[in-house]
């Protein structure tokens, strides 16, 4: 019992030390590309691209679960950023974004800290341009500052709840002492066997493309401290749409929703259709035989869908003068 016990600690303190060693190597393979904004509670990372002085708001791209800012930079603002102001943030706690708290988790709590970064870059109204789970952030900006909104764009969003969890996982890894202890541990070992696969999953029915992992610096998900927090976001996130979903009725923005009918990861019938149902100023656009990641199947689409909000905004201010 004795030797099982040591040999069990034994490998529990190489899997720890390889997992800081994994931290330390994949931090230096994927460094910041940005500043980094303070906020109540959060350190953001912001990568700006384009022109200051675009006409029109700028566009602020929010990225999804389980990655970070560079799938959204990659291609799709890349190409906005040819004529347009876009402002890339990382979730708090995601990619080199931090949060003080780990149970700041929720839309609501997002948001505000979101606000607050874009208001000590100086920008009033925005466009939010939000793919999968931050499609409940950016429908909360827009009920808990419809002022700064200048328009919605959402990609594949989450909107509503929907039927099961998140994953044994993710619970696991966000239960005190339990998650920590994984997620310092087995966690990084295990992901880099399983992190290609998973991301195939997400791309289909498409393919992934190539290099996708590395380009999108999606190994950052892998250190303790940010599986950690995209865990709490995945299973805090049923229960804010709940309480959220009710009020969308509120929301006057303009708002283009761009969703796959193939997709097995946000299902278009529960978030996507409803919600354009519910929204007064809403456009759906449902993409046939299409999955989860639009921005990449559909780069062209998407651009064009934020351009024609991006100059309805400026007839509109124009019009108003």
């Amino acid at each position: 019992m004795l030797t099982a016990v040591v040999a069990l600690a034994v490998a529990g303190l190489g899997l720890a030390l390889a997992t800081q060693a994994g931290r330390l190597l994949t931090q230096r393979a994927f460094p910041p590309q940005g500043r980094t904004i303070e906020v109540a509670g959060a350190a953001l990372h912001v990568v700006e691209l384009g022109p200051r002085d675009a006409p029109g708001p700028p566009v602020v791209m929010l990225h999804g679960a389980s990655s970070n800012l560079c799938v959204m930079q990659h291609p799709l603002g890349d190409r906005l950023a040819r004529t347009r102001r876009v402002i890339l943030i990382d979730r708090p706690g995601h990619g080199w974004s931090t949060r003080e708290r780990v149970a700041d988790s929720t839309p609501a709590i997002q948001g505000r800290m979101i606000v607050d970064a874009l208001a000590k870059l100086g920008v009033d109204r925005a466009i939010i341009v939000a793919h999968s789970w931050p499609g409940a952030l950016g429908l909360r900006i827009a009920l808990d500052d419809p002022d700064r909104i200048a328009g919605l764009v959402l990609l594949a969003p989450v909107a509503y709840p929907w039927r099961g969890g998140v994953g044994r996982y993710n619970k696991m890894i966000s239960t005190p002492l339990i998650g920590p202890l994984l997620a310092h541990t087995i966690t990084m070992p295990l992901g880099w066997l399983v992190t290609e696969a998973s991301a195939r999953g997400v791309f289909a029915p498409q393919r992934m493309p190539d290099h996708f992992i590395r380009d999108s610096a999606t190994p950052l998900l892998l250190r303790p401290r940010e599986f950690i927090a995209n865990a709490w976001d995945l299973v805090t996130l049923k229960a804010a749409v709940v309480a959220q979903a009710p009020r969308y009725a509120e929301i006057t923005a303009p708002l283009t929703i761009i969703a796959g009918d193939a997709d097995k990861t946000v299902w278009t019938h529960i978030h996507s259709r409803p919600l354009a149902a519910t929204v007064v100023d809403a456009r759906l656009i449902v993409l046939p035989g299409i999955g989860h990641m639009v921005q990449h199947a559909a780069p062209d689409l998407v651009a064009s869908e934020i351009e024609a909000i991006a100059g309805r905004v400026v007839r509109q201010a124009v019009a108003a003068q």
